[in-house]
């Protein structure tokens, strides 16, 4: 700080107020805040991944949201390897390989083409829509399982699992 003592001594304001001006007590009922993309990749784990997704996208980021979102990576990578080709998602989207077998050169890449690929393509409507709307869980994954994301849709759903995902931390250089 003491670098910038300079130009707060060269720019300093100040405010004269008249005595007739009355004052006021505000009081703030509370306040939130949104992680941003350095704190997400900072933590570096597939929930962080998940919720740089939804921050980049658009959509809130909720306990709904974020649990879809990690049950979705592991329905296309093994959780202890989510990371995998850099493609958690198994995203075609700019990943130079069709099907979703490409890779991106970092986490923060894919995370921006899922982003993309949701907010662009007119068939990942309904999955926008759902999330946009912090939509329960089972509405969320139905219309991923419908949108033509995986051509076996998951088997109807009967293939996509609902036990906890773990909290797992990519290797530094995934990111």
């Amino acid at each position: 700080m003491q670098e910038l003592s300079w130009y707060i001594d060269e720019n300093a304001q100040s405010l004269a107020v008249g005595s007739n001006v009355a004052s006021t007590t505000i009081t703030r009922d509370s306040y939130a805040a949104t992680p941003g993309v350095d704190t997400l990749v900072a933590g570096g784990t597939n929930y962080d991944w998940a919720k740089l997704v939804l921050l980049l996208g658009g959509f809130p980021i909720t306990e709904n949201n974020v649990t879809v979102f990690t049950r979705w990576m592991r329905q296309e990578n093994y959780v202890d390897s989510w990371w995998n080709r850099n493609n958690p998602l198994n995203n075609g989207w700019g990943s130079g390989g069709g099907g979703g077998l490409g890779s991106y050169d970092n986490l923060v890449i894919a995370a921006e083409n899922a982003a993309e690929a949701l907010n662009t393509l007119p068939k990942y409507s309904g999955i926008v829509e759902a999330f946009r709307a912090d939509s329960p869980t089972q509405v969320t994954e139905n219309a991923i399982w419908y949108s033509g994301w995986a051509s076996g849709m998951y088997n109807n759903g009967a293939h996509w699992a609902y036990n906890p995902v773990p909290v797992v931390q990519a290797p530094p250089e995934a990111w």
